[in-house]
């Protein structure tokens, strides 16, 4: 059971402290991610493998700091505002080297980044009417998804660079389930815009 909401001193509880060190480490990501070789100083297989962990560990904190927050009683403001800045910037940090190595069209990202703005958009007209638009389950499986697709085209990079069979198959799943993460992108933001249509585009 979570602990009741404390009094809290200040806003470096852990759970954000997980949040911040998880925005610091994208960075690191993408260098392992983009940087040729000999600047970081690891063969091309090391690279890209390196890469792929360290995509998996700030994905799976994700949980963490939601668990941290919860279950201390620790849930502030400052939280959650960073959490989903964090989300997306370790989201749109992927797709967007994917662009520059051709493994995604650009229309991918697009959609992806037109439907978070549109929301964040609505979220801010609501909130000026007093209405709290909270994150729902399809949205939260959307961004799940997108993860775990992002997770599924670095292992393929490691696979092409050990010359580990079925490569090819793996890609083509990894397609597939960025397809399905777009169709609940697109979904999810619909759901958000009919549910607050009484709220925000009323006269």
């Amino acid at each position: 059971m979570a602990a009741d909401k404390k009094e809290l001193t200040s806003i470096w509880t852990p759970a954000n402290i997980v949040t911040c060190v998880r925005i610091l480490f994208i960075p690191v990501y993408m260098l392992f991610a983009t940087v040729p070789m000999e600047v970081v100083g690891i063969g091309y297989g090391a690279r890209v493998a390196v890469a792929f962990v360290l995509y998996m560990i700030l994905s799976l904190t994700d949980k963490a700091d939601g668990y941290l927050a919860r279950s201390r009683g620790e849930i502030t403001d400052f939280g959650k505002f960073l959490d989903p800045i964090a989300d997306k910037l370790l989201v749109f940090s992927a797709l967007l080297i994917f662009v520059e190595q051709d493994k995604l069209s650009c229309w991918v990202v697009f959609v992806i980044l037109a439907r978070e703005f549109l929301v964040s958009a609505l979220r801010m007209v609501a909130s000026a009417n007093g209405v709290v638009i909270a994150a729902d389950k399809l949205g939260k499986w959307k961004t799940a998804t997108t993860m775990i697709s992002i997770c599924i085209y670095l292992f393929v990079d490691v696979m092409t660079a050990y010359a580990l069979p079925w490569s090819s198959e793996v890609l083509l799943g990894a397609h597939a389930i960025m397809a399905v993460a777009v169709v609940l992108t697109v979904v999810s933001g619909v759901q958000y815009f009919m549910g607050a249509k009484r709220t925000v585009f009323s006269i």
